[in-house]
């Protein structure tokens, strides 16, 4: 009791320090700094903040302090701590995350617990990562109405929204997301969507999500306070409103030679979507999940039937680009509305949205009909008034195999007009999101159309991570997708990662498929786990690779994660030949061809691929390929190779490893070397030691040699060789950093212990505590 008691009366003279510093901070801000270093520590959390400019200027940091709150409060310790470069930033965005998922009590700390701070509202200035799971209560506290401020700041602080763990949730939630998504995002700075672990997804909500994302969305009394509709919505509509007679009458003039063009063509140049026509009755919720991904039959006509269903989903692209809110309300009669100005992209920043709308909100429970409105009404000048009727209006959904027809894609351009879950007639155009990020989220057929109809014209998206969504066969919904997007000349898309347990094609094949589809990519990784036998069949619609040619990418980093499948060179040498700007190039668990085809393949590689930096062999078995190992390290332009796990050394000589030796020493421009996982062992870390001997012209910065069954006492007479060749340079040596993960060090703690004394005056030692005794079998293989 007599040691709680010192604590407690701290915590009353702190409580009261606090009290009395709303009357007293502009003198207590201008006290000298030895005086303010002792106070900090006795303010709360809302005066802290606010002395953060006085500590500034008295030349302290509120850091210590900061972490100290970390360690009373939080009571845990934070991931990659070392890596933490402000302390305030990371306990309010935590604290915020916390108080709003309701795990942490603010009355259970002093410094929390004070009558001036608002704890949502004065931590959301420093959120830029915010995560919401399970069922998304953290949506529906953000978009109540007493946190309009919090919403606010989040608006301009949060950067990367995440999604993790969803569960389905009600239609009070789904109103509160749909008003958060469109404030955090259209009107907001989130440039990052990701989602995580969604075993069984609600497909509503999931497309809801997307859809948002991709700058779409349809507002109706979702997007209220106070029934009011959006404010920047509201004002922008202003705008519009106070446009001259003689500019709504440009306008008007538009919309006819849009009308005229709709005719001829189809669609509209400028179209983000098929513009066609809007739903005529109110929405059925028995078929919401039927209508996922665009129609596949479109509102026919005898002139265009026949014509638009022997289009292909690639047969056309989307001119345009931005990506729009659906305004239009759902009503039960038809209305005929007229398009406003072609609006020019602008990717990454809020454009001005067309005029809304004018018909009367739609009911609360149409909220999510943007998501999968199919439009039936009749255009003039787009339709023969004579060739539909009432009940040939009604749109089928049928679904989509891989490689069949794409009639009602969003790539694909029908004549005489068709529907599309979209139109631009009576759209307005938010920005979108630039990241889009999808983790163990199993995907239906209908989502995957869904989300290559929003990819076919996301041009602001630069980078999309798609990993184990099932995507097998769909990938003919992403290359369509990609294939429509290209078309746009400002499309922003520059990294696409793949990751999946099968695929439907042979990796490098797939690869091809890719750049042919999308040859802008500067990034591009696939990875799979398990190898598809298709005997002899491949899905409907994908033809060949090998048969389409590659243009010149711009593609710079490839990396391939086969599973255990041959490395097809045939096609992976038309990749190397059509990207003149490869810079890195990884290959993982593939099966090399003969010596003479990987001869072929790195003769290719030095002709085509002149500015190749880095070159990365993973898993891969190198041990019949040592004439192929030494000219990678004599190559003049690569500077960074690594071997890991290729059992390079499974049944070579001593003079292979000289041969290594040599050529490393000769190699001016290769800076870091990568043997993990090769069985060196302790002679042959001895022996490597020779490359910085005083003859040696190497470069060599970086040396990895993790998992190579390394003693103690190998690594202390490496050091020892090491610190003789240094001697022997005058102590002129390149080598900054040596990688040791999981060796057998822990054999004899004391050797070890001085080996990497000594190792940590030359370099950068990198290590860890490893139980060599799980290894046991593979130090029996290297005695």
């Amino acid at each position: 009791m007599a040691a709680e008691e010192p604590r407690s009366l701290l915590a009353l003279s702190a409580a009261a320090v606090s009290r009395s510093m709303a009357a007293l901070e502009q003198d207590v801000w201008a006290l000298p700094g030895h005086l303010l270093r002792g106070l900090l520590p006795l303010l709360s959390v809302f005066h802290l903040e606010r002395a953060e400019a006085a500590a500034r200027r008295a030349g302290l940091s509120t850091q210590p302090v900061w972490r100290q709150l970390w360690d009373d409060v939080m009571k845990t310790r934070p991931p990659n701590a070392k890596n933490i470069t402000c302390w305030r930033k990371k306990f309010l965005e935590t604290f915020f995350s916390n108080v709003l998922h309701g795990v942490l009590d603010v009355s259970s700390d002093w410094r929390l617990n004070d009558p001036h701070f608002s704890p949502l509202l004065h931590s959301s200035l420093h959120v830029s990562q915010l995560t919401l799971c399970n069922t998304l209560q953290g949506a529906l506290e953000l978009a109540a109405e007493h946190n309009q401020k919090v919403l606010e700041n989040l608006a301009s602080s949060l950067r990367i929204l995440k999604f993790q763990h969803l569960l389905s949730s009600d239609q009070s939630v789904r109103h509160s997301l749909v008003l958060l998504l469109h404030r955090l995002i259209h009107h907001g700075s989130v440039s990052q969507v990701s989602m995580y672990s969604w075993p069984v997804p609600d497909t509503v909500l999931l497309v809801l999500i997307l859809s948002m994302s991709a700058g779409f969305c349809r507002l109706g009394n979702a997007i209220t306070y106070r029934s009011s509709p959006c404010g920047f919505c509201r004002e922008e509509e202003k705008a519009q409103s106070q446009e001259s007679p003689h500019e709504r009458a440009e306008w008007g003039r538009c919309d006819e030679r849009e009308r005229c063009d709709g005719k001829n063509q189809g669609r509209s140049p400028g179209a983000l979507v098929e513009a066609g026509t809007e739903t005529n009755g109110c929405r059925a919720d028995a078929g919401l999940n039927s209508v996922l991904s665009g129609p596949t039959s479109p509102l026919q006509n005898p002139a265009s039937e026949e014509a638009s269903s022997k289009v292909p989903c690639d047969a056309t692209g989307v001119q345009g680009g931005s990506s729009c809110c659906i305004l239009d309300q759902l009503s039960c009669q038809r209305v005929l509305r007229k398009t406003r100005r072609r609006l020019k992209p602008a990717v990454g920043k809020k454009r001005r949205c067309l005029r809304q709308s004018r018909r009367p909100h739609a009911d609360p429970e149409d909220l999510y009909d943007f998501v999968f409105t199919v439009a039936r009404e009749d255009h003039s000048g787009l339709f023969d008034k004579n060739s539909t009727t009432e009940g040939e209006n009604a749109e089928s959904w049928t679904s989509l195999s891989p490689g069949s027809l794409c009639t009602g894609h969003v790539g694909c351009k029908k004549r005489g007009g068709s529907a599309g879950i979209f139109s631009l007639k009576a759209a307005q155009c938010f920005r979108s999101v630039s990241t889009l990020e999808l983790f163990s989220i199993p995907l239906t057929g209908e989502t995957w159309r869904t989300l290559s109809n929003l990819l076919s014209s996301w041009v602001s998206l630069e980078n999309l991570v798609l990993c184990y969504n099932g995507l097998d066969a769909n990938i003919s919904c992403i290359l369509s997708g990609l294939r429509a997007l290209s078309r746009h000349s400002d499309c922003q898309l520059r990294v696409l990662r793949l990751s999946d347990v099968s695929s439907h094609l042979p990796c490098v094949e797939l690869v091809c498929c890719i750049l042919s589809a999308f040859p802008r990519l500067h990034t591009l990784s696939v990875s799979f786990d398990l190898k598809i036998q298709l005997e002899g069949k491949r899905p409907e619609g994908n033809p060949s690779c090998s048969e389409a040619e590659i243009p010149e990418s711009c593609l710079e980093q490839l990396e391939i994660r086969f599973p255990r499948e041959p490395l097809h060179t045939v096609f992976l040498l038309p990749v190397l030949k059509a990207s003149k700007s490869l810079q890195q190039l990884s290959l993982e668990s593939a099966t090399l061809p003969g010596s003479q085809e990987f001869g072929l393949l790195l003769e290719a590689l030095r002709e085509c691929n002149p500015n190749l930096k880095k070159m990365g062999f993973y898993d891969v078995n190198l041990a019949q390929h040592q004439k192929e190992v030494l000219l990678l390290l004599q190559d003049p332009v690569l500077q960074e190779i690594t071997f890991s796990f290729c059992r390079l050394f499974e049944s070579s000589t001593a003079e292979f490893l000289s041969e290594i030796i040599n050529a490393v020493k000769r190699n001016s421009s290769l800076t870091s070397l990568r043997l993990p996982g090769n069985r060196l062992g302790n002679d042959r870390l001895v022996a490597l030691a020779d490359v910085f001997s005083e003859d040696s012209s190497s470069s060599l910065c970086r040396l990895d040699v993790s998992s190579n069954c390394i003693k103690p006492d190998g690594l202390l007479e490496f050091t020892k060789k090491l610190e003789g060749h240094i001697q022997q340079r005058g102590g002129q040596i390149q080598f900054t950093h040596l990688c040791l993960f999981q060796n057998w060090l822990d054999q004899d703690a004391e050797t070890a212990q001085e080996a990497l004394r000594r190792l940590k005056a030359v370099c950068t030692v990198v290590s860890d505590s490893w139980d060599s005794s799980q290894a046991f079998a593979d130090y029996i293989s290297v005695m």
